[in-house]
């Protein structure tokens, strides 16, 4: 018997994740990475990229030419406060990394989970996910629940890069979030000399 197409068994749970090729090409579960020995850690760029824009694809660059090395980009099929995407949604998603750059599929749609599917990665945030990353209302309210999914992800190797973004006419970055003690080592600063662009996704959709 044929199996399903890959989306559609990422979408089903019979796969945790799915890597897409700029040419296209689809690779279940493999590891992201790199096996030239060039880096022995992941670094992931989570988003929606709806749409890809111009300032995903300059911070992706400026993080690969910081670390020299490859930046995969992750959308997660499962969102914490919307409707799953739809195999047409996913694919129009991944049509705009052709020929751009290699894409996550996952199932992750929390950071703790993205930490536990890739433990040892470093992932690209902006300001304001990151001051998500340490607020407890988006651990149920709880600062003990936050301090342990820190803890544990920390513990499993991962890493913050945070880029500022411009918020009510100022721009805001790392220094501006609120990291709980014994943390910062767990993030560092991209600096605003080397990576500043001022336009987000939901800009771009209401100009549209």
């Amino acid at each position: 018997m044929a199996h399903p197409p890959p989306i559609q068994r990422l979408i089903s749970g019979d796969i945790g994740h799915l890597t897409v090729y700029p040419d296209g090409r689809m690779v279940s579960e493999e590891s992201l990475v790199r096996r030239d020995g060039k880096s022995n850690r992941a670094i992931i760029f989570p988003g929606s990229f709806s749409p890809l824009h111009r300032g995903h694809q300059t911070l992706a660059r400026v993080v690969s030419e910081m670390l020299n090395a490859e930046v995969v980009f992750e959308i997660s099929v499962i969102n914490v406060d919307k409707p799953a995407l739809e195999e047409a949604e996913i694919l129009r998603r991944v049509g705009q990394f052709q020929g751009q750059g290699k894409v996550v599929l996952t199932r992750a749609e929390t950071f703790y989970k993205k930490s536990q599917l890739f433990p040892g990665s470093t992932f690209v945030v902006g300001w304001d996910t990151a001051v998500r990353l340490v607020d407890p209302r988006y651990y149920g309210g709880s600062e003990v629940d936050m301090l342990t999914a820190l803890a544990e992800m920390w513990a499993g190797g991962c890493r913050f890069l945070v880029a500022g973004r411009q918020d009510h006419g100022r721009f805001m970055g790392l220094a501006d979030v609120p990291i709980p003690q014994g943390f910062h080592p767990m993030f560092q600063a991209i600096p605003e000399s080397s990576f500043r662009v001022d336009i987000s996704s939901t800009e771009l959709r209401a100009q549209s």
